[in-house]
């Protein structure tokens, strides 16, 4: 098997700010007279915020203009950008510090594929920006997850074919765009949610490179 890149999503896989996403969705809910669940809230993990905001509305049955979803996501995103204020390199899941390190360490490329618009501010808050030679993130992509185009994009930026680089991932649409362009995955979570992964941890705390690669021969 021959790796040379390591695609990382962000939320989930390499910082905890589920919570935050979690929360302004919730304030989102509220204001619109629904309830929202941690149920609803994992099946928007991976896509982007309006499609993560049209999947809502449409399990409350709630129309809104085009104009009004923008002005929600707006809020949201308001709702989440404050919610980062606090946010530093403690919010760093287990083991990943010491993966990006030996992948440096052996020359093996790293990328990031986040439906996120906010990736950039996020690795900048817990120290982590430099670590990834390019940043795809919701900034750069016409299509969301599973369309593979944020994997893709950071393949081609790393000069790699996606059959050489592994996808971290921790929700189902994160990994059905993998899968559909031809990447290896490994899922960050529970085999039950994320059953397509070719390998699944619940985090990766004292996982080794060497450990993915031989769970993934």
């Amino acid at each position: 098997m021959n790796i040379k890149a390591c695609i990382f999503d962000l939320d989930g896989v390499i910082v905890d700010t589920a919570v935050y996403h979690f929360k302004a969705w919730q304030g989102i809910a509220s204001s619109l007279g629904f309830d929202f669940t941690h149920d609803m809230n994992e099946k928007l993990k991976g896509i982007s915020r309006i499609d993560s905001l049209n999947m809502m509305l449409n399990m409350a049955n709630i129309h809104k203009t085009d104009q009004e979803k923008d002005e929600l996501c707006k809020v949201k995103n308001t709702y989440y950008q404050d919610s980062l204020n606090n946010i530093n390199e403690s919010a760093i899941l287990p083991g990943i510090t010491q993966l990006l390190e030996t992948l440096e360490s052996r020359r093996i490329k790293i990328a990031l594929g986040s439906a996120s618009k906010n990736a950039i501010k996020v690795l900048e808050l817990i120290g982590l920006k430099e670590n990834f030679e390019i940043i795809v993130d919701g900034n750069g992509v016409t299509r969301s997850k599973p369309d593979p185009e944020v994997f893709l994009n950071g393949a081609e930026g790393l000069g790699v074919q996606p059959n050489e680089s592994i996808v971290f991932e921790d929700s189902l649409k994160g990994l059905e765009a993998a899968i559909s362009g031809g990447f290896r995955t490994v899922g960050i979570g529970t085999a039950e949610n994320l059953p397509l992964a070719e390998v699944v941890y619940g985090n990766l705390s004292g996982i080794t490179f060497d450990d993915i690669l031989a769970a993934l021969n």
